[in-house]
């Protein structure tokens, strides 16, 4: 090769090895620094759980787009997904077993992601945001009944949280331990509401002895009984 490469041209000056460092060599770059991988493309339609289907496999994109369908970019070990010429998704490539998600918790509705965030550990979390006995009521529930049944009582442990302060449901609960051998939810939402009822109570009979001691004595004035003078 060298020496086909320094022969002299038999037409023209020079030979392929002079041309080649005269003409080329300077237009030559720098070898990229991740080797070339081959681009596979693919459409698809966003199915109705905002994952959708790429070779048996199911990749999650925002739910934003269900039933768009989208353009998907395959490499060796990843896949992009476009919309609009728009990048909106990549995951990791699945490999081996056919029927596995990837599913990214940003991709999902608020209330589906609540649910997959509602597993024990997160409720013990939540209850010590309340307060020691919230987090021994908690413990108890999770103690007492099967995984499943206990994170559908403690579900709507949590609901009183949208009508009750913290401190509330760590004052209730704190009575229900007091009182009772079997603590409940149930029990816990009666000891809540006949609270709220009593300082109600209490705010009622503070405003009426405000307005009381308002309206004491005559109120009428000397104009009202002709005894200014004009």
């Amino acid at each position: 090769m060298e020496e086909i490469n320094t022969i002299d041209f038999q037409k023209r000056p020079g030979s392929r090895k002079k041309v080649f460092e005269e003409e080329e060599k300077s237009y030559l770059q720098q070898l990229p620094q991740t080797r070339y991988k081959l681009t596979e493309w693919k459409t698809a339609k966003v199915q109705l759980n905002y994952h959708i289907q790429v070779e048996l496999m199911y990749y999650s994109v925002p739910y934003d787009y269900v039933r768009e369908s989208v353009d998907v970019r395959l490499t060796t070990d990843l896949i992009e997904v476009y919309f609009n010429e728009a990048r909106i998704a990549s995951h990791k490539r699945l490999k081996g077993e056919m029927g596995q998600f990837s599913t990214n918790t940003d991709h999902m509705p608020d209330n589906h992601r609540l649910y997959l965030e509602h597993n024990p550990d997160n409720n013990r979390k939540w209850a010590e945001e309340i307060g020691p006995y919230m987090t021994q009521f908690v413990s108890y529930i999770l103690e007492m009944n099967v995984e499943k049944k206990a994170l559908t009582i403690l579900s709507s442990l949590r609901n009183l949280s949208t009508k009750y302060t913290q401190k509330e449901l760590e004052k209730a609960t704190q009575t229900l331990l007091e009182i009772a051998t079997n603590p409940t939810v149930s029990v816990l939402k009666g000891i809540l509401k006949r609270k709220k009822k009593k300082t109600q109570n209490r705010k009622i009979d503070i405003d009426n002895h405000q307005t009381n001691n308002d309206n004491y004595g005559f109120v009428r004035g000397a104009e009202y009984f002709g005894r200014v003078n004009k």
